[in-house]
């Protein structure tokens, strides 16, 4: 039965943009991997979210599927349900982010037809090569940032380890030489587009990675050692006294793995959390800045 991503978010197909986006993250926290190491279930569920989401919050990929052009993998509807071959990536026991076969380069078909490259009439020629197939991976932004291995399953049912490139970007393909159609003079070659799938938490900024960090008043006022969450796992961090909503930290090598093999940062950017109105914190708080409107002033009425 074909997923459909509104069904999975939990959304109306009329759904904001705003609404498709706060049902993500809210599902995302929930079934976060790192939140659920023992529940093998919950991090398909994940994967699935996660695709569903990257497909709504495109929107000319929203409109294509909503008119029926693509299917819930991104491919195109029609010739038997979106290519030859009916493989996919994420198989059973594989990383489950990949879609199937979008089709074969019919151009290499054409050409095998009428004696290879450069025409030269039936007959005549090399025997053409098999076709290339296409191929979609979806990659976690958290593996693209690190270059981690990936487990692909092709068309025959063979599967393919694949390393993925430094400095990978959305969009970027990749060739797989002899994986595609066979043919008389040899086969085809399978052609890999990588699709970096959104976070709920980091986002990419050139070779950086970004996150928002909330941190309470305390925190921000007195100084603190927390806990911040990296792509390659949680460190702790110093945040100095005072310390001010947007003030934004570094941590070096913690980004992107770029083509010449070196990293690019994390930004961590501080958003300092107020107590909940009416409680016994937030009266305190209030206690204490009777009487303040000078920010200039701030280090001696919280001393």
């Amino acid at each position: 039965m074909a997923k459909d991503p509104y069904a999975i978010l939990g959304v109306t197909r009329g759904a904001s943009e705003k609404d498709v986006k706060s049902a993500y993250r809210k599902l995302a926290k929930e079934l976060h991997p790192d939140h659920n190491k023992d529940n093998p279930k919950a991090s398909e569920r994940f994967s699935e979210v996660t695709q569903a989401y990257d497909l709504l919050s495109d929107k000319d990929k929203r409109a294509r599927f909503d008119r029926g052009e693509i299917d819930f993998d991104g491919n195109p509807i029609g010739f038997g349900g979106g290519g030859f071959g009916g493989g996919g990536f994420g198989g059973g026991g594989q990383r489950g982010f990949g879609g199937g076969p979008e089709g074969v380069d019919l151009g290499d078909i054409f050409e095998g037809m009428f004696g290879g490259r450069g025409g030269g009439g039936f007959g005549r020629g090399a025997p053409p090569r098999g076709a290339n197939v296409n191929y979609r991976l979806s990659v976690s932004l958290m593996e693209a940032a690190i270059c981690a291995p990936q487990r692909i399953t092709l068309s025959d049912g063979k599967t393919v380890d694949l390393k993925l490139p430094k400095g990978v970007e959305d969009g970027m393909q990749m060739r797989l030489a002899g994986k595609g159609e066979a043919g008389p003079g040899g086969a085809g070659d399978a052609m890999v587009t990588i699709t970096i799938l959104p976070h709920p938490f980091f986002k990419r900024e050139g070779d950086n990675v970004l996150i928002d960090l909330p941190i309470g008043i305390d925190e921000a006022v007195a100084g603190a050692k927390v806990r911040v969450p990296t792509v390659e796992g949680a460190v702790m961090l110093t945040v100095a006294p005072l310390s001010s909503s947007g003030r934004t930290l570094r941590l070096k090598g913690k980004g992107f793995t770029r083509k010449d093999g070196t990293r690019g940062d994390q930004l961590i950017r501080l958003e300092i959390t107020l107590p909940e109105a009416g409680s016994a914190a937030a009266d305190d708080l209030a206690a204490r800045l009777d009487g303040w409107s000078d920010p200039r002033d701030v280090r001696a009425k919280l001393a």
